[in-house]
């Protein structure tokens, strides 16, 4: 924390089973540190966080250039193949105090399939479980991330067509989060510069949220 040549983003990635979210966290950082492979059932059945080495050449803050770390806190599927949607709930909501209780949460990355419709439902069911883990300013530390943004581009679909043609649903949940949407495609391995523009637009997101962070305590109803 003493360090000012360097800053610490926190982040979380929520969302439904085979979304891509432990591919997702895995490209943020770099890394493999979680499972993530193809499955009838939910893969993660338990929060873990993931660090990043010290990134340079990243961001530039005041004038002079920071290194970055990142950390990902991975979730279980929401809702779960085996774990109940209160037991998804209580066990994240334990881990982003755990890992994030001081220093706070930067953003909560939703994901969502970019290659699949968004039906009112599924969306209904995300909003209300961020609700009940951020509260009332989850909008403001939420973003979204359009996973397997390849089978797009395969249609022949560039980012903009795709949201013309986008469902009213998604339209409005990005509406909702201020526009705070990224795809990402990962389904092979990201390489360092398509990351690194990734990163640039979520510490942008980051930014213009003044860099506030989210301190989240959790209790048991």
């Amino acid at each position: 924390m003493a360090d000012t040549s360097e800053m610490t983003i926190n982040l979380v990635v929520l969302g439904r089973t085979q979304t891509g979210k432990s591919a997702a966290g895995n490209s943020l950082l770099g890394s493999s540190d979680f499972e993530s492979r193809r499955s009838p059932s939910s893969v993660t059945t338990r929060c873990s966080l993931g660090r990043s080495c010290r990134l340079s050449g990243i961001m530039r803050r005041n004038g002079r250039e920071l290194a970055l770390r990142v950390r990902v806190l991975d979730t279980p599927a929401y809702p779960h193949t085996a774990l109940s949607k209160e037991q998804v709930r209580d066990m994240v909501g334990s881990a982003l105090a755990h890992h994030f209780g001081e220093e706070g949460l930067h953003l909560a990355l939703l994901v969502l399939r970019a290659d699949l419709p968004l039906c009112a439902e599924e969306s209904d069911d995300a909003v209300q479980f961020i609700q009940e883990l951020l509260g009332p300013t989850w909008k403001d530390f939420t973003a979204v991330l359009l996973t397997h943004a390849d089978k797009v581009e395969e249609a022949g679909y560039s980012e903009e067509t795709y949201l013309h043609s986008a469902s009213s649903t998604l339209l409005s949940l990005l509406s909702s989060v201020q526009h705070k949407y990224i795809f990402l495609d990962n389904q092979r391995s990201i390489i360092k510069e398509e990351r690194n523009t990734v990163l640039r637009k979520l510490l942008n997101f980051v930014r213009l949220n003044n860099y506030q962070v989210l301190l989240l305590k959790h209790s048991k109803e």
